[in-house]
């Protein structure tokens, strides 16, 4: 691996996210690893570690460094969780949670970004992450409940079926609002009671699908 990418990755880590008020370790560990200027098209390799978000096609972005960071650290994961991830993308916060968990289903609407995160994710040896190309607007039913979901696409509002589908003391991070900004949302459930805290402003692309927008 590159030096270069190494020593970006590092810089990354402290001047974008410890600087910023990241302080959970793990994730900053995690952050470290994962190598994000191979999940980004070869023509962004060189802005890779930048703080901003890059374009992947599809009208998609991988989120900046920042923002993965702050919506990991608030699913507030321990290591051997089951977490959903909604809009996988290039796969790479699919990457990062999947140091972090125990197992990680990520679900993209997109079927060419869906096969590219997979393969990219297979490449590097991220054997507890499962890919599935469907609407993820409504969550996926068939490995709930989840201990953690986290929505990298804004929604007008919480989607009523991921709430749905979170274990007794999981956590749902999304951003929640218009089109043109949002807010990062954390809903935790404990029981049928659900606490609901608002958090960093945002600005994501929307959640496409039944449960986001439909047009």
């Amino acid at each position: 691996m590159s030096d270069s990418y190494v020593s970006a990755r590092k810089r990354m880590v402290a001047q974008q996210l410890a600087a910023r008020g990241i302080f959970d370790r793990r994730v900053l560990a995690a952050m470290r690893r994962v190598p994000r200027h191979l999940f980004v098209p070869d023509e962004a390799r060189d802005r890779a570690y930048d703080d901003n978000p890059l374009p992947i096609g599809q009208s998609q972005t991988i989120s900046q460094p920042y923002i993965v960071a702050r919506m990991t650290e608030l699913l507030a994961l321990h290591g051997d969780e089951k977490v959903l991830e909604v809009g996988t993308g290039s796969g790479y916060q699919a990457a990062v949670l999947a140091r972090l968990a125990g197992e990680v289903f990520t679900i993209e609407r997109h079927a060419d970004l869906a096969g590219r995160a997979a393969a990219t994710l297979r490449k590097l040896g991220f054997d507890n992450v499962e890919v599935i190309h469907a609407d993820g607007s409504g969550g996926w039913p068939p490995h709930a409940p989840y201990d953690a979901i986290l929505v990298a696409a804004a929604a007008p509002n919480v989607p009523a079926p991921l709430v749905d589908q979170l274990a007794d003391g999981g956590r749902l991070v999304l951003p929640v609002g218009d089109r043109r900004q949002q807010a990062l949302v954390r809903v935790f459930r404990r029981g049928e009671e659900m606490e609901r805290e608002t958090f960093t402003p945002v600005a994501f692309v929307p959640l496409r699908g039944e449960h986001g927008w439909n047009k």
